[in-house]
């Protein structure tokens, strides 16, 4: 028997495997394929303060080893989650995390206020980095004082576990999860998607109506590895590893560089069964290598 509990925070976690906002629903879109109660958490898709079209279709767009989205966080709004969507959630044993997005620190303050009073959500996710939206999103990741600002005004609306996903279209990351941390974070996420385009050369136009998108998938694994590492080395709170995460490998190295959980976000689309095996595979490696407790893992990269 091997030890998968991790702590984010005063969010406790049977094991280290999430689920990454807008790839897996609510969860009950996943719940055919696995038992929802065996990840350590499910983050739900971009919750808003007020309802959100998104964008034009097309927004999805395959690429060599990922692809590229600009769904632009659609969603009918937190009244509309809290009303229809989280009663059907607390029954299930396992964490659900709301990831938080908006326009403007107000409309994040608003949205966190709400959700902060539903008992069966421990944590929310602070989304300052999507790159696929027109006002706010990533604007608010890729400056340190936009990020604190808009931290530290969550954390006085909001008590209980704050996770603060970060953007990789930055020259240092390291000053954003550092700015995050100084704010009251608790946890740092990364990465998002990484700003790209595909065309079609036939054609001559882009493959998105935004004619960019965020590129996620495989493809994007080295950067974020190499992200989270020098994030640990910067910050004192947990990190939440995402970027490419196709296998239980891919898992296990993000914790040996520094990662206490990681996301599963692109990988849910190809194998809707992934995260489990994922949860697995971390279990294998634990028990081949003589070892008890995953946290004889994190961190444990040798350089």
């Amino acid at each position: 028997m091997v030890d998968l509990s991790v702590k984010i925070g005063n969010l406790s976690l049977k094991n280290p495997v999430l689920t990454a906002s807008g790839t897996f629903g609510y969860g009950h879109e996943f719940a055919d394929f696995i038992d929802l109660a065996r990840l350590g958490g499910v983050i739900v898709k971009g919750t808003t303060l007020h309802h959100r079209e998104g964008n034009p279709y097309p927004r999805m767009a395959e690429t060599p080893s990922g692809m590229l989205n600009a769904v632009g966080l659609q969603n009918k709004g937190v009244d509309y989650f809290i009303e229809h969507i989280y009663p059907t959630l607390t029954g299930i044993d396992t964490n659900f995390i709301v990831n938080v997005s908006g326009s403007s620190v107000e409309d994040y303050v608003a949205t966190a206020e709400k959700i902060n009073q539903l008992e069966g959500i421990p944590a929310i996710e602070l989304n300052i980095s999507c790159p696929n939206v027109k006002q706010g999103g990533m604007a608010f990741g890729t400056s340190p004082k936009a990020a604190e600002e808009v931290v530290a005004a969550v954390r006085r609306a909001y008590d209980k576990t704050l996770i603060v996903k970060l953007s990789p279209n930055v020259t240092d990351i390291t000053e954003i999860a550092r700015a995050a941390e100084a704010a009251g974070a608790d946890s740092v996420s990364l990465i998002n998607t990484l700003l790209g385009m595909a065309i079609d050369a036939e054609k001559r136009r882009p493959l998105l109506s935004t004619v960019t998108g965020g590129l996620s998938g495989a493809c994007v694994k080295p950067i974020a590895l190499r992200m989270v590492w020098q994030v640990r080395q910067a910050v004192n709170i947990p990190i939440i590893g995402l970027g490419g995460i196709m296998s239980a490998t891919d898992a296990i190295e993000f914790l040996l560089a520094g990662a206490t959980a990681v996301e599963i976000g692109t990988a849910n689309f190809i194998d809707p069964a992934i995260t489990v095996k994922i949860v697995d595979g971390i279990t294998d490696y634990l028990q081949g290598h003589n070892m008890k407790d995953v946290h004889e893992l994190i961190g444990g990269l040798i350089v």
